[in-house]
């Protein structure tokens, strides 16, 4: 399967989860949500922002689009999962609620999985290298040297400034 459908599927079933089981305890507990709901946003902020981290660590090729690819994905599953879940579990909801969850609850989700997943990757993609890594890593590279490199002149051909080379004297050139 490919990565984008591991963790768009991943995310979603986290999401449809986690947005059931506040939706069940808001039936039961209506004026008491505030902690509940920040530790459901916590914890799915923080399965985003750990998994594409560990995903930079090991330096998954193509992590960035899976991962874009996959905050789509999570959240247009995740309001369908929702409508069901709450369908199944909660209060008997029925195919008119899967509007709002495909617009607003998809976007809202999807921006869930993208801002900490991106956060995730520049994290992990820092996370454990040393400085004598980086230099090793940079001379093994194929990459062109920061240095430009002589010109090799032609036989018989006088020794001229590169035109790029400008004189910092007032007189004009030749």
């Amino acid at each position: 399967m490919s990565a984008w459908v591991i963790r768009g599927l991943g995310m979603a079933v986290l999401h449809g989860v986690a947005l059931t089981l506040l939706a069940k305890y808001a039936v039961y507990h209506p004026t008491d949500q505030t902690l509940v709901t920040a530790v459901a946003l916590a914890v799915l902020v923080g399965a985003a922002a750990l998994w594409s981290a560990l995903d930079a660590w090991r330096d998954v090729p193509d992590r960035g689009r899976a991962w874009f690819i996959a905050a789509l994905v999570a959240g247009v599953v995740s309001g369908i999962l929702y409508v069901i879940g709450r369908a199944v579990f909660v209060d008997q909801t029925g195919v008119s609620e899967l509007g709002g969850a495909l617009t607003g609850g998809a976007a809202f989700s999807a921006l869930l999985v993208l801002v900490p997943a991106g956060l995730g990757l520049f994290v992990g993609g820092r996370i454990g290298r040393s400085k004598s890594e980086d230099l090793d890593d940079s001379e093994d590279s194929e990459s062109p040297s920061p240095r430009p490199r002589r010109r090799v002149r032609a036989e018989g051909e006088s020794p001229r400034p590169s035109p790029r080379i400008r004189s910092h004297s007032r007189e004009p050139r030749v």
